[in-house]
């Protein structure tokens, strides 16, 4: 069968009035399959680690002290946050490579699609991440002081102010796209290449869109964790 990636996620079927895209039941799949892993990883501690036990706390470890280094004091509230996007972002990447993804059919469509392929998905979490970044910065600052980055008397502060709400909507839409454009034109490429040649010459490319999931999942951490460092310090300067 002809692998075609088409820009919109087609639907799969129908649950009450909600439809069911392929990216959509992938997303589901894939914070499953976290769940089980986290099980399994998790179910019997020991304090010498060993095998899925030990894999998983070197990744932790890893993330908490990237994480540390720019957040100090708040790595304790910001870590599972980044680090969740993190490993969602990642599995969802990784798992959209696996044999199957958009070959096989289930009533005229692709029955999976690597979730990240889709612009609602990766919008839905860039909106996510906005909205947790904005509620730590008021944890952290207060009301007041919070308002006071956006609204002020002082006609300059104020143009800045404005200028810092369009800067907002601009994150929003640069960690949405991203994510998106990247993962996407993986998957054109890898139809393309798949087409011309099914075994053999795609490999080199799967290997680079590895590469490609894990670099996107650490980009889009890293931003979110700029962004609530950033934004939950104190705007001496108002």
């Amino acid at each position: 069968m002809e692998n075609e990636i088409v820009l919109k996620p087609e639907i799969i079927g129908q649950i009450g009035s909600l439809p069911l895209t392929n990216t959509l039941l992938v997303t589901w799949i894939t914070m499953g399959f976290l769940v089980i892993l986290s099980f399994l990883a998790t179910r019997r501690i020991q304090k010498v680690p060993s095998g899925i036990q030990n894999f998983f706390e070197m990744v932790v470890e890893l993330g908490f002290q990237t994480v540390e280094d720019l957040a100090h004091s708040k790595t304790a509230v910001i870590f599972p946050i980044v680090m969740t996007f993190f490993l969602l972002i990642v599995m969802g990447n990784l798992l959209g490579l696996l044999p199957g993804f958009s070959t096989i059919s289930f009533n005229g469509a692709p029955l999976l699609r690597s979730m990240n392929s889709d612009l609602n998905t990766t919008l839905a979490l860039a909106l996510v991440s906005a909205a947790a970044t904005h509620i730590l910065a008021v944890k952290y600052l207060g009301i007041k002081n919070y308002l006071i980055r956006w609204v002020s008397l002082n006609p300059i502060f104020l143009f800045v102010g404005m200028l810092e709400i369009v800067s907002e909507f601009t994150k929003i839409m640069s960690l949405s796209f991203r994510l998106f454009g990247n993962i996407f034109a993986g998957e054109v490429v890898l139809a393309t290449i798949s087409n011309i040649a099914a075994f053999l010459l795609p490999l080199p490319f799967y290997f680079l869109e590895i590469i490609v999931g894990f670099v996107q999942a650490a980009v889009f951490m890293m931003l979110t964790l700029v962004f609530m460092v950033l934004l939950s310090e104190k705007h001496e300067s108002h």
